[in-house]
């Protein structure tokens, strides 16, 4: 299967707000079973972004196509190549669960022993087929985001796009949405997912594009996003004094960071360490506490941003 008759792409979108430039330039494409994680601080550009990959937003530059249709050109057939889970609760409360996913599908014009096998369907698949003659007013919410998941594929779509949907949930439900769009993945689905949460995106990406201020600023998978920082593994020292500054042109040694009696070393490898601690040892200065650690996508948000991406976030949502 190839790109353009399964995935979808959209190439150099931007859109404006009145003096705000929520998205400035955004390329990306997903291929079918490819899960491709959409990671930045809250007020990024994900959820505008999103908007314009589905239609909901008009963009003021760039195209988009689905499954090798024109968002442009044939709005209606790309629609329906495409799943929507918003980041906003779009549930009836008054209304069953089954009577929801009734009501979505008919929207798409699905009708009769079509839409009652459909909605069977994706109600196992989310896990609620025991519950599907409750109202969604019972519902934890973790539940109604697993509900709103089986709207969005009622009506068999090709491309699954979901934002934020762990917003809010418990650990018992996050799983369960976890297992669910990884079944999907391995059927075939493409999907994109935007998020904060760095944990998300390294557990279930195949690539990972992270976008600030509206922009790309790294993409790829997250071998390849570790690959850009300076180190790779980082130690945490306290020490009895300050280390001389010579030990910095130690072999694998990439960065650097004295704040007495703390010692942050990034690392090209751990086996580095090994030569670092016999030479802190040689010039007497004891180890007081040691740890270690894998860089994360924190790291690499840090690297390429200048601040870390929970701070980002927490300041965005204030």
């Amino acid at each position: 299967m190839n790109l353009e008759a399964t995935g979808l792409q959209a190439q150099d979108l931007k859109k404006r707000f009145g003096s705000r430039q929520a998205v400035d330039g955004i390329s990306l494409s997903v291929r079918a079973g490819e899960l491709l994680a959409l990671l930045g601080p809250n007020g990024a550009g994900k959820s505008t972004t999103l908007s314009m990959l589905c239609g909901l937003i008009t963009p003021d530059g760039g195209v988009v196509s689905a499954a090798g249709v024109p968002l442009a050109q044939q709005r209606s057939a790309f629609q329906r190549r495409i799943g929507l889970v918003p980041q906003e609760i779009a549930l009836f409360e008054p209304l069953s669960a089954r009577a929801n996913v009734e009501l979505f599908g008919a929207l798409y014009g699905l009708g009769g022993a079509l839409l009652r096998q459909r909605v069977a369907t994706v109600l196992a698949q989310v896990g609620l087929a025991e519950r599907a003659l409750d109202t969604v007013a019972s519902f934890s919410g973790g539940m109604k985001r697993r509900l709103n998941i089986a709207c969005a594929l009622v009506h068999e779509p090709q491309i699954l796009l979901l934002d934020e949907p762990t917003a809010g949930v418990d650990p018992h439900s996050r799983n369960a949405i976890f297992e669910t769009l990884q079944q999907l993945q391995r059927a075939g689905m493409a999907l994109i997912y935007t998020t904060h949460y760095m944990e998300e995106a390294e557990r279930l990406a195949d690539r990972i594009v992270i976008v600030d201020g509206g922009r790309v600023v790294a993409q790829g998978s997250l071998a390849e996003l570790l690959a850009l920082l300076p180190a790779t593994e980082a130690l945490q020292l306290q020490l009895s004094g300050e280390p001389p500054a010579a030990l910095q042109q130690l072999p694998g040694v990439r960065s650097w960071q004295w704040q007495a009696p703390h010692l942050r070393v990034g690392l090209s490898s751990l086996q580095q360490a090994a030569g670092l601690l016999s030479a802190l040892q040689q010039a007497g200065i004891e180890l007081l506490h040691l740890s270690s650690g894998r860089a994360t996508l924190e790291d690499v948000f840090l690297n390429l941003t200048g601040r870390q991406l929970r701070d980002a976030s927490a300041q965005e949502a204030a």
